[in-house]
């Protein structure tokens, strides 16, 4: 499993751009194999954190987890991808997602229409932009039209990820896109639900084994009992998204706090060792500092994410 780390705002934490830069060179000297940067609808874009961290780093992976789709087009969304790509590079790795009717709905005003119908189309006009040369990118489906020219100099064709938890999603990350990144999904239902599905509909379109990215946060601590208190409250807002309560109720952990990664450095050690098992290819880490010392616990928890990056 190859270990990567966030590197821009989680769990309600605030990143400037300095910090971003800093962290993105901290995880890069520290031996993480990507850097990912979530979209906060309130906080720094993505995208253009990728190009701010492309250029204060020479190896590391650089992806997006995640942009949401509909308030772009997708023609927006290729350009500023290609530009980051090159910024970067060639280490970018988009991953999108329709997000969810209260932060589409709610913050944006915008419809949430047919998500799998929405992310099928905007993944193909995606596809479509990464040939490059000034050819001409002609889409003409039942939600978007597009004619349109895209060569940005120095862009290259880059992987994209969608966030896929619902069959339907799952089956065209499988046959359209490189994999898939998850959140609140524990170890059954990564292996039950999510690899077979996404497997089986890459290998039905001849595509090549999908990536299965797992975020999780993480909390290195000796008191596990309290620290899911901590955690509990933490993610209480989760509770509330229909398509996070479903991916619960097809493992067996019933709640984010019970997700989560808390507990002493074997006991952590072993459950990464079971996402690996149960067909997770990344772990995208969000390390938290939830010990009594909240400095201390985040300190150590970087210390065994660290180790862990170093391995073999």
């Amino acid at each position: 499993m190859r270990i990567g780390v966030f590197i821009g705002d989680v769990s309600g934490g605030r990143t400037s751009i300095a910090d971003l830069v800093e962290r993105a060179r901290w995880a890069e000297d520290n031996g993480f194999a990507a850097g990912w940067l979530p979209h906060m609808p309130w906080s720094l874009d993505a995208l253009t954190g990728v190009a701010l961290a492309g250029q204060a780093t020479a190896r590391i992976e650089l992806g997006t987890a995640v942009v949401p789709t509909y308030p772009r087009h997708p023609m927006a969304m290729a350009q500023q991808a290609m530009t980051a790509q090159a910024a970067a590079g060639g280490r970018l790795t988009l991953g999108i997602g329709p997000s969810h009717p209260g932060v589409i709905e709610g913050m944006y005003g915008l419809k949430y229409d047919r998500p799998a119908a929405h992310v099928r189309e905007y993944v193909e006009v995606l596809r479509a932009a990464q040939r490059g040369g000034m050819e001409r990118i002609s889409h003409h489906g039942e939600l978007y039209t597009t004619e349109a020219l895209l060569d940005v100099p120095g862009g290259s064709p880059y992987p994209i990820l969608v966030a896929a938890l619902a069959p339907l999603m799952l089956k065209l990350a499988g046959e359209l896109a490189d994999g898939t990144i998850t959140y609140w999904a524990d170890e059954r239902a990564v292996g039950d639900h999510i690899v077979p599905r996404i497997t089986a509909a890459a290998e039905a379109a001849g595509r090549p084994a999908p990536r299965v990215v797992v975020g999780l946060p993480v909390a290195i601590v000796d008191d596990a009992d309290a620290a899911r208190e901590k955690a509990a409250r933490m993610f209480a807002m989760y509770d509330s998204i229909p398509a996070y309560q479903r991916v619960l109720t097809l493992g067996d952990a019933g709640a984010p706090a019970n997700v989560a990664l808390i507990g002493d450095e074997k006991t952590v050690a072993a459950r990464l060792k079971a996402y690996a098992d149960a067909g997770g290819t990344d772990l995208i880490a969000a390390p938290l500092g939830l010990g009594t010392d909240r400095a201390e616990s985040l300190a150590r928890t970087e210390e065994f994410l660290i180790a862990l990056a170093g391995k073999p």
